[in-house]
């Protein structure tokens, strides 16, 4: 991402790896402005879950470093362990499942995790879980899938979070709590110091709401930078099994061939050296997470 040099930054990951016995993060490399939605795509496996546990100090990678509320051009002070908490209570995460207690409360949840915020803000937690039809008597079991996630961000947004880091929050939610809790996103990043870290397979949410994406592939980076630049970079191409010669075959991104044709992506500016017959559309998200895995795994 080029266009930062005047851009105050709320995450700034560098050279992130981590080995473990059967899979190895490299050299992990993203920066994350205020103001805006990032979406973190990629496979299961892929290495994302091992990213955000590491932004957050849930473990210590092998190599690299986070910086979080950095700024471009003051000098910071070194850290101490008082800046350290300070600077995880502007952290605001959901996660897939909530990690409270399933026997507690809606009211408290908030009562046990008020006191590790130093700017938790009750009137706010009220007014969210009111606009959530949250009841504050029921129990973290006895709420739904979309209820459940709908807790966590209240508690997220309740102690004036600067960054959110949703981690497959939506994943198995219907499309209405999908749309709400996109909604409810893009107004947090209206807020132009504020941004949102967002996983997710659901890559059609990231579509409609993402300034920027994050994408790694076997625990590899792929690429980091402008959604729109991303979209634009490939397209979906479709033809006759006779319609390209071994060489064009080469430049299709996980080429599939089936009794009738094929289909695949490529890079748009291969384009020119392909046949003008072949069919040619816009790619998806979801597309070319398959395609770049399919590549992959026939380069192997």
């Amino acid at each position: 991402m080029n266009d930062l040099s005047e851009t105050g930054l709320i995450l700034k990951v560098q050279g992130l790896g981590k080995h473990y016995p059967s899979f190895d993060l490299h050299d992990i490399d993203f920066d994350l402005p205020q103001g805006y939605i990032m979406g973190f795509i990629g496979p299961n496996g892929a290495g994302k879950t091992t990213t955000i546990k590491s932004i957050l100090g849930l473990i210590r990678p092998d190599q690299g470093q986070v910086t979080l509320f950095a700024s471009i051009n003051p000098a910071a002070p070194p850290e101490t362990p008082q800046s350290c908490l300070a600077k995880h209570s502007r952290i605001g995460v959901v996660m897939d499942r909530p990690l409270y207690n399933e026997d507690w409360t809606v009211r408290q949840i908030a009562r046990v995790l008020a006191p590790f915020y130093p700017k938790w803000d009750d009137q706010k937690f009220q007014q969210y879980i009111s606009r959530f039809a949250l009841s504050p008597d029921k129990k973290l079991k006895e709420l739904s899938r979309g209820m459940q996630v709908k807790l966590q961000l209240a508690v997220a947004l309740s102690h004036h979070a600067d960054l959110l880091i949703l981690d497959e929050p939506t994943s198995g939610l219907d499309p209405v709590a999908r749309d709400e809790i996109c909604d409810l996103l893009c107004e947090f990043v209206s807020d132009p110091h504020k941004s949102v870290l967002f996983s997710t397979h659901i890559t059609a949410d990231l579509e409609k709401i993402a300034d920027y994406l994050t994408f790694i592939l076997n625990g590899r980076m792929v690429y980091s930078g402008s959604k729109d630049d991303l979209l634009e970079k490939y397209v979906r191409v479709a033809g006759g099994l006779d319609d390209l010669t071994p060489q064009q075959q080469a430049l299709i991104i996980g080429y599939r061939a089936y009794s009738s044709g094929f289909e695949g992506m490529c890079l748009a500016s291969h384009l020119q050296q392909l046949p003008r017959q072949l069919l040619t559309e816009p790619v998806t998200l979801d597309e070319l997470i398959v395609y770049m895995h399919k590549g992959e795994a026939q380069h192997a």
